[in-house]
């Protein structure tokens, strides 16, 4: 999965798992509120993973760059 991907279901992970903590506080659903809080918890580990695909593919360019350039 590519780091665009991470992020988008992140934030989605992330958006749904706010909105079932509101409805489980507005129903006052335990249960509701506790999957809510792991499927925010779960969304934020993935835009996390995102961000660390990221950083590592800028890392690789960044040492591919200067080895081309070292070579030169």
């Amino acid at each position: 999965m590519g780091s665009t991907t991470d992020k988008i279901k992140g934030n989605a992970n992330e958006a749904i798992g706010k909105a079932k903590q509101g409805i489980g506080e507005a129903t006052g659903s335990e249960r509701l509120k506790g999957e809510g809080v792991v499927q925010e918890v779960k969304g934020k580990g993935q835009q996390a993973m995102g961000d660390a695909k990221d950083a590592a593919k800028d890392a690789i360019d960044r040492a591919a760059a200067s080895a081309k350039r070292a070579t030169e």
